[in-house]
């Protein structure tokens, strides 16, 4: 009696997490801004690697070509604002390099022809990946060089024996404090040897390695019967 409750309890947990498994994969990704996101089950993630944006405490070399008395060491303020010599303080937090450059120009067209600058960054952000679930170091890592999904999980210590490798989760930053997401099935890559779809990283990306179903009922299955309650055709 105590057996077939214990199966019909099991069998039941499957059909949940089954049915909770579909509707998570229909919801939306925030972000942690006020945007949303709207993912499907496959979305197609931007091959477009964008351009890095000055942060609080960026810190950068400005060199002007023609007017070497105005070179200075310029860091970005708590308040996203750089202070400029001759000409006060603009704004800096959330450009890029070609954009600043523009805004300086304009800064200093007041007091100089056609001034040419040149910005060279000194202290900022590095490159990054970040890898979370279930592997054997989650962390945040470097991205010193081009990698790909697979490698990123090698790096953080590899699948553990509760990893679902059928279902990785890339998410991605995107323009306009988006967020892109991708399910990726490594566990088919590995087994065809075919890593034509192993997804390279770009800065800021997120891989999360979710649990797999058996790993999620094990503790609920009686030890002396292991062997007969995880075999297994019962899943």
């Amino acid at each position: 009696m105590r057996c077939s409750i214990l199966v019909f309890a099991l069998f039941t947990m499957l059909g949940v997490a089954s049915a909770q498994n579909s509707v998570l994969s229909t919801l939306p990704v925030h972000s942690s801004s006020s945007a949303t996101v709207v993912t499907t089950a496959k979305p197609g993630l931007s091959d477009h690697a964008p351009r890095y944006q000055l942060r609080k405490g960026d810190s950068f070399e400005l060199q002007f070509a023609f007017s070497p008395e105005f070179n200075q060491t310029v860091t970005v303020q708590p308040d996203g604002y750089i202070t400029l010599k001759s000409v006060g303080t603009i704004s800096a937090e959330g450009l890029t390099i070609p954009e600043l450059t523009q805004n300086i120009n304009q800064a200093y067209s007041g007091i100089l022809r056609d001034p040419v600058i040149t910005i060279n960054l000194e202290d900022f952000d590095k490159p990054y990946f970040v890898v979370a679930g279930q592997v054997g170091k989650p962390g945040k890592y470097d991205l010193r060089s081009d990698i790909t999904i697979t490698e990123a999980v090698a790096i953080a210590g590899g699948f553990t024996e509760a990893s679902r490798h059928s279902q990785v989760i890339l998410f991605r930053p995107g323009a306009n404090g988006m967020t892109e997401a991708r399910a990726v099935n490594v566990k088919k890559m590995l087994k065809a040897q075919n890593l034509m779809e192993d997804v390279h990283l770009r800065p800021g990306d997120l891989i999360f390695v979710p649990q797999n179903r058996i790993s999620k009922i094990q503790r609920y299955l009686p030890t002396s019967n292991l062997g007969f309650y995880g075999y297994p055709g019962t899943f």
